[in-house]
């Protein structure tokens, strides 16, 4: 038996013992999941029945009367705009991120693929990128295990790119900020401890012997340098630059007086409630109407609304890539 085959065997044998506990973990993450949402709307019902109920209307009549009082033509042209840009610069992230690790693969040939995983996206954000891990395999002869490490480093980078954000918005107007926003100045220097160990550990500075880090899955995190890291900062900062300005706006097209100092704080953690896996958005809906309790219908209304049409749009941005994808993959 050759070495390769000895080891396709260890691999198959460590699949199957895993198979079963993954799934379990699996449900169970579901479960909890279906908590959550349940709770979240549990919540909204409650806030917003007891709005409509202050108003003397049944709750149908106030979200109705909340939804005639948008500026709809303009929030439209605005939201068109903002994903529009959001995807050019997602697609920049994700060709740098791929060009630093793994190949010199052009923007234009990742736009589509990007483009139609938003697609996959709207159901399941992790099948959206294996969809990637799949066309660049084809297209370009990548080992997906090389675009699944680039996947994942980016997914950890998102993860201290808001919390950085976040930070700052803190620094700014965390005095105006509920009390658990004081939290974060020591949740991001925890995380900043853990980011230098991290990077110094993937670098062989820490326990250099240690062989955890010379997984496959580990490819890009061995390859990044410190400045990969600020490099994915600031090339993803524009996005979320460009969102503050936005949802700013669209709040007060809602009727609600915001200022961007305002939301600069609160967007990169609303942020990371959208980033669960929740139904229509259910955990940032809620985030929005439990900061803003004085105007719980506008902020459930808007916060269903926002989320969800950037989903959608996206994956209708998605079809329009979708057939040169299918070439690219199929062949015409």
């Amino acid at each position: 038996m050759t070495e390769a085959n000895s080891d396709s065997k260890i691999n198959q044998e460590t699949d199957d013992q895993s198979a079963a506990p993954a799934k379990k973990k699996n449900g169970v993450g579901r479960i909890v999941f279906l908590l959550i949402t349940a709770v979240c709307f549990y919540y909204l019902y409650t806030r917003l029945n007891g709005a409509a109920a202050r108003e003397g209307l049944g709750l149908a009549d106030y979200m109705a009367q909340v939804f005639a009082a948008v500026n709809w033509v303009p929030w439209l042209g605005l939201m068109v705009c903002y994903s529009l840009f959001y995807f050019a610069i997602d697609t920049l992230v994700v060709t740098k991120a791929l060009n630093w690790f793994i190949s010199d693969i052009k923007y234009k040939d990742i736009a589509p693929v990007r483009a139609s995983a938003y697609i996959i996206s709207i159901f399941n954000e992790q099948i959206g990128k294996g969809a990637m891990a799949l066309y660049l395999n084809k297209r370009h002869q990548i080992p997906s295990w090389e675009v699944g490490s680039v996947m994942i480093f980016i997914m950890f980078c998102e993860v201290f790119y808001l919390l950085v954000w976040a930070t700052i918005g803190y620094s700014v107007g965390g005095d105006a900020l509920p009390s658990e926003f004081g939290l974060i100045p020591y949740i991001a220097s925890g995380a900043a401890l853990f980011l230098v160990l991290w990077i110094a550990y993937f670098r062989g500075l820490i326990l250099p012997s240690n062989g955890f880090r010379d997984r496959r899955i580990f490819h890009a995190f061995r390859q990044a340098k410190p400045g990969h890291y600020l490099g994915f900062f600031l090339l993803r900062s524009p996005a979320l630059i460009a969102a503050i300005v936005v949802y700013t706006i669209a709040l007060n097209l809602f009727g609600v007086d915001v200022s961007i100092m305002t939301l600069l704080p609160l967007l990169p953690v609303i942020f990371f409630a959208a980033a669960a896996p929740t139904p229509m958005r259910a955990g940032a809906i809620t985030f929005w109407v439990f900061l803003f309790p004085e105007n719980e219908g506008q902020l459930a209304a808007f916060g269903f609304v926002q989320h969800n049409f950037f989903i959608l749009f996206n994956a209708a941005i998605g079809l329009l890539f979708w057939r040169k994808a299918q070439r690219d993959l199929f062949g015409s």
